[in-house]
């Protein structure tokens, strides 16, 4: 796995954001992040910031960590991940407001675009998904 947690400032890297309005909605995120999962933010790789921990293993026996939610600022797009990404959230997503998705992320523009309580939600039934798929210790 070539994406690890690091021991890097994650305040450092949101404030080095070029974009006033993505530095702001991650920052938003950050908060946000932290009050449903009770975890501190970290530093995965030189681009996500994770919150909390699981451990997943592959057929082939390798195990690995990552974390259970977080996201990225793309320049393309807010990347959210809400993992593990196999159940279907789609009457959450339905209220959320303009939006992409992929397997396990969550793509938008700007947080403004979006309904917050809802993203919050959203957030929640991810995050709940996680623990019930991989408890915590």
């Amino acid at each position: 796995m070539k994406t690890v947690a690091t021991k890097a400032s994650v305040s450092r890297f949101l404030d080095a954001i070029d974009d006033p309005e993505r530095r702001r909605d991650c920052k938003t995120l950050v908060k946000l992040m932290r009050k449903i999962t009770g975890e501190k933010p970290v530093l995965w790789g030189d681009s996500m910031v994770g919150f909390g921990v699981f451990r997943y293993g592959r057929r082939s026996g390798e195990e690995f960590e990552y974390f259970r939610t977080g996201f990225s600022p793309r320049k393309q797009a807010l990347t959210i991940y809400i993992l593990p990404g196999y159940t279907d959230f789609s009457n959450i997503l339905a209220r959320l407001g303009p939006h992409k998705i992929g397997k396990s992320c969550l793509y938008l523009k700007r947080l403004a675009d979006v309904d917050l309580a809802v993203l919050e939600e959203l957030l929640r039934a991810g995050h709940a998904d996680m623990n019930t798929r991989y408890p915590q210790d």
